[in-house]
């Protein structure tokens, strides 16, 4: 059973259970079919860039018989996520995170998880559209340990394989890519967890960039801060996992590689990306071998159907407390969000405080650094409530002229997922890949002429 949710809102930050719980528990739907779930979801639920649909996405719950309960949408409410993290600032910018420190986390024995047999396809993995290259987990949260002791954490788009084979796909750079390719320099194999139905002060922690962090601080330590206490983990059989997360894979991550591919099948699509388009395969996934299964009673399997509000709020927080934990507060930053327009990651709002001079285009050029996905930054006063996105249509509408105001930024390599800036528009349009900023900030002296007619 589901926590009660008068009792959890405290401990929502560090399990799934109770955040379900203090959302009112979710809306319970009929059973049916992991793809049948996914095909409603998208259809009557998803929000942009899936869909033009306006207002946050339910917490869903479909029921799987004797398999875990499907679970969509918990994060498809930004305001809803914030609630759970007590050390979260109401705004994320350097000024009201310069007193953020990391909780490290605690090791604990757990008792809430049996033993399962291992076998990915008795788990309920929709397959979102018939172009995907098969069922996904998209939820699941890979943990390693580094040799100095330090975790390394991360999502990943993981293409089930068999009953006991997944392939992972890592970008590069990611800490979790660069501790596999020690373990392979080495001859072994890297052991891994990967974590499902975790902790939401992790799943947004998860979603921060390790490279620009403070040396202070990691992503559990960031989790800690967040949920105000510390996050509890347990030693694994061959590595440690999250202690409240809904399920346990034990994993070794081989040095075997295939293609984005079910076998006998071309390399094609992958699955929905997070800018509401399709995906694509790529030519190598790293193989893992699954050797334990582990999950807690009435366990619930966490999924996203990829674009969408949920997916965006996880990647937009993270985001902007990336930046807001790496950039200086002499930048005069009063507030950031990453809009879910761009995925919560291509397209950030960013409020200025105060009159004094700067060099914007030297800002955005900063803010790309910590976040290299970042494509459009659009400057507004703090007047503005970065957290509606009409206020900042508003603002560029009245605030700006977008002929002068909208600068571009050259010398960026272009990110592939993002359509408008392949090969194939660049020769369409005659034009090469930039990013850019809008400055949709009032003049000082004229800032008498801009209030608001209304308090």
């Amino acid at each position: 059973m589901l926590p009660h949710p008068d009792r959890d809102i405290d401990l929502a930050a560090c399990d799934m259970r109770a955040a379900i719980a203090a959302s009112g528990g979710g809306l319970r739907r009929p059973a049916m079919s992991p793809d049948a779930a996914a095909a409603e979801v998208a259809a009557r639920f998803v929000g942009p860039p899936a869909r033009p649909r306006q207002g946050d996405e339910p917490v869903l719950i479909y029921p799987q018989g004797a398999a875990p309960a499907l679970c969509f949408g918990l994060y498809g409410g930004e305001r809803r996520v914030r609630d759970w993290l007590p050390g979260l600032p109401g705004r994320i910018a350097p000024g009201p995170l310069a007193g953020f420190a990391g909780v490290a986390p605690r090791w604990a024995k757990t008792g809430l998880h049996a033993e399962r047999p291992v076998d990915l396809t008795a788990l309920p993995v929709p397959q979102v559209t018939p172009r995907d290259a098969g069922r996904y987990l998209t939820m699941g949260f890979v943990m390693a340990q580094a040799p100095d002791g330090s975790m390394a954490i991360s999502a990943h788009r993981m293409l089930i394989l068999g009953p006991d084979r997944l392939g992972i796909w890592m970008l590069p750079g990611r800490a979790l890519r660069q501790l596999a390719q020690a373990a392979h320099d080495a001859g072994r194999s890297l052991p891994v967890t990967i974590n499902i139905g975790v902790p939401p002060a992790v799943a947004i922690a998860a979603a921060t960039s390790t490279a620009t962090l403070p040396r202070a601080l990691d992503k559990l330590a960031i989790a800690g801060a967040l949920a105000g206490r510390p996050i509890s983990l347990t030693r694994g059989s061959a590595a440690p996992f999250l202690t409240h997360a809904e399920i346990v894979l034990e994993a070794e991550l081989t040095t075997d590689t295939v293609p984005e591919a079910l076998p006998g099948a071309p390399l094609a699509g992958s699955m929905p990306e997070f800018l509401g388009y399709d995906g694509h395969g790529v030519p190598e996934l790293h193989v893992l071998r699954l050797t334990r299964c582990l999950t807690r009673p009435d366990a619930l399997f966490q999924t996203v159907i990829g674009p969408g509000r949920e997916q965006s709020v996880i990647l937009g927080l993270g985001g902007a407390l990336s930046l807001g934990l790496a950039l200086s507060p002499d930048w005069g930053l009063h507030d950031l969000r990453f809009a879910p327009a761009g995925g919560g990651m291509l397209l950030l709002y960013a409020a200025l405080a105060g009159d004094g001079p700067r060099d914007l285009a030297a800002l955005a050029r900063a803010m790309a650094g910590v976040c290299p996905f970042l494509k459009t930054v659009v400057f507004v006063d703090d007047d503005i409530d970065i957290s509606c996105d009409e206020d900042v249509l508003w603002a560029l509408t009245t605030r700006a002229q977008l002929a002068q105001d909208c600068h571009a930024l050259p010398g960026f390599r272009p990110l592939g997922m993002d359509p408008s800036q392949s090969p194939e528009w660049q020769a369409a349009r005659g034009t090469s890949v930039f990013k850019s900023y809008v400055d949709a900030t009032v003049p000082p002296p004229l800032r008498p002429a801009f209030r608001r007619a209304l308090p």
